[in-house]
C-alpha cells in the first residue's frame, strides 16, 4: 500500500467547496491501496463551518495538525464581517478596507497563510524521519501549501504532486488585487517554481493544463466531482417555476442580464411572474441583491444563507432548473465551478451563463445536461427560459443527461491513485 502525505489547509469542519476534493479522495483511497495521511491546521478559523462533513472523515485515518498564525487575527474586531463576506474580495472597499487589501496583496505572498510554511516544513521533516511516505501532495489554494511541498521536495528529494483546485495568478479575483509590479513578479516566480519542480501537476481543467504546459509536461487533469447516488428522476418537483443557484455569488458572478430578462418576461406575461421562484442558497454579494431589487424581483427571491452539504441535495433535486454562473473575468474560459458536478447528480436542466468555448461548457455539452449562454447573449437566454417555462407548464421539463458516472468521486479517486502509483 502506498502512503501519501496530503497537505491541505481546508479540512472538516471547514465548509464550502475547498474542503470537498481531498476529503472525498481520502474517503476512497483505501479502495485503491493508497493510505492517506492528512496534514492540516490545528486552530482553524474557517469563514464557513459544516460540521456534517466530520462524519465523512474515514475511520482510522492519520491526521497531523499544527497551529497556524494568520495576520487576519490582528483584525479580530472585523471577524464578524469577514465571516459574512466569506469568499468575496470587495471590489469597492472602504478607505480602511483598501489599505488592508493592499497590505494583504503585497506583504503576504503568496497568501496570508505564508507563516505556516517554515513551521510546517520543520514539523513534517521530523515526522517523515520515522514515518516515511511514498509521495507528498499539496493542494491549493491557499498556495502556501505548495511552498511546503516544494521545500520538502528540495530537502528530502521526495516525490511530490502539486494539485491546483484553482489556478494561482489566473484565478478569477487576481486581477482585482492591488499588486505592485514587484509583488506580481514574485507571484509569477513562485508559481513557476512550484509548477516546474513538482513531479506531477494536477489540475481540474484543460485551460489550466495548457497554461502550465510551458513549465511542466507531466500535467494530469482530474476534475472535481460528486459523491453519493444520482437523483431519482421520479422526485416531486417544485410546484413553482423554480430557479436554484447554490454556492457563493460574488460581484463577478452577478448575472445582470438574467435579472433583466426575467423582469422583461414577467412584464410580458404576468402568469410567468406568479409562477416564478428564485432560490439563492449561499453567500450573496450586495451588488447582486441590488440588481435583484432594481429589476423588482425581491418578492420572487428566497435567500438561504448557508446550508450544510448534506442538505443541499433536496434543493437541487426538486428545482425546475439549476442556475450556474461563471465569473465574468478575463480567466472565465478556464473556470469550472465545483457545483457543476453536484448539479449533474441532480439530473435537472442546467442553465449556465459562461463562455461557450470554456471548460465548463465542454462538460455540459458532453453530458447533454443543459444550455450554455454567453454573458451577453440575451436572445438565447430569453428563448431558453421561455422554452423551459413552456415545458414546465406542460409538466415536461426534464433532461436526459449522459456519461455522468465518470465524475463520481470514487472514479476520480481511481485516477489519482493511478497517478500516484506511476511516480512511486
Amino acid at each position: 500500500m502506498k502512503r501519501a502525505l496530503i497537505i491541505t489547509y481546508y479540512w472538516p469542519p471547514a465548509g464550502g467547496s475547498g474542503v470537498q476534493r481531498w476529503l472525498k479522495f481520502a474517503k476512497y483511497f483505501h479502495n485503491f491501496d493508497i493510505e492517506p495521511i492528512i496534514y492540516t491546521i490545528k486552530n482553524p478559523a474557517y469563514p464557513l463551518i459544516d460540521k456534517s462533513l466530520l462524519n465523512e472523515i474515514p475511520n482510522g485515518i492519520e491526521i497531523l495538525k499544527q497551529p497556524i498564525w494568520e495576520p487576519n487575527n490582528l483584525f479580530s474586531f472585523r471577524k464578524k464581517h469577514q465571516k459574512q463576506s466569506a469568499g468575496f474580495l470587495n471590489s469597492k472597499p472602504s478607505f480602511f478596507g483598501g489599505i488592508l487589501q493592499y497590505i494583504r496583496a503585497n506583504y503576504f505572498i503568496p497568501d496570508a497563510r505564508k507563516f505556516w510554511i517554515n513551521p510546517s516544513v520543520n514539523y513534517l521533516k521530523n515526522y517523515l524521519k520515522n514515518n516515511p511516505v511514498d509521495v507528498v501532495i499539496s493542494t491549493g489554494p491557499p498556495h502556501s501549501t505548495h511552498l511546503i511541498g516544494l521545500k520538502l521536495k528540495e530537502e528530502l528529494q521526495l516525490k511530490w504532486i502539486a494539485d491546483f483546485r484553482d489556478p494561482w495568478t489566473d484565478i478569477d479575483y487576481f486581477h482585482h488585487l492591488p499588486l505592485t509590479k514587484k509583488s506580481l513578479k514574485k507571484h509569477l516566480f513562485l508559481e513557476e517554481e512550484v509548477v516546474k519542480n513538482a513531479d506531477v501537476i494536477m489540475v481540474v481543467g484543460e485551460t489550466m493544463k495548457q497554461n502550465y504546459l510551458k513549465f511542466n509536461k507531466n500535467i494530469k487533469i482530474v476534475t472535481n466531482g460528486f459523491d453519493g447516488e444520482i437523483a431519482d428522476e421520479k422526485v416531486n418537483l417544485d410546484s413553482k417555476f423554480s430557479i436554484t443557484h447554490i454556492g457563493l455569488m460574488n460581484a463577478d458572478r452577478n448575472p445582470i442580464l438574467l435579472w433583466k430578462v426575467l423582469k422583461e418576461i414577467g412584464t410580458e406575461n404576468s402568469q410567468f411572474l406568479k409562477d416564478l421562484n428564485i432560490n439563492l442558497v449561499g453567500k450573496i454579494d450586495k451588488d447582486i441583491l441590488g440588481s435583484i431589487s432594481e429589476n423588482s424581483l425581491n418578492k420572487k427571491v428566497t435567500i438561504i444563507d448557508y446550508l450544510p452539504h448534506n442538505k443541499i441535495d433536496n434543493f437541487q433535486n426538486k428545482s425546475q432548473f439549476l442556475l450556474l454562473v461563471v465569473n465574468n473575468v478575463p480567466s472565465a474560459k478556464g473556470i469550472i465551478t465545483g457545483k457543476i458536478f453536484e448539479y449533474l447528480k441532480a439530473k435537472r436542466p442546467i442553465l449556465a451563463i459562461a463562455p461557450k468555448n470554456g471548460d465548463l461548457a465542454t462538460i455540459i455539452y458532453e453530458t447533454e445536461s443543459g444550455i450554455v449562454v454567453d454573458f451577453q447573449d440575451k436572445e438565447l437566454l430569453k428563448s431558453t427560459i421561455l422554452a423551459w417555462y413552456s415545458l414546465y407548464k406542460n409538466e415536461n421539463l426534464k433532461i436526459k443527461s449522459k456519461n455522468i458516472g465518470q465524475y463520481h468521486r470514487k472514479e476520480l479517486t481511481g485516477k489519482v491513485a493511478t497517478i500516484i502509483k506511476a511516480i512511486t
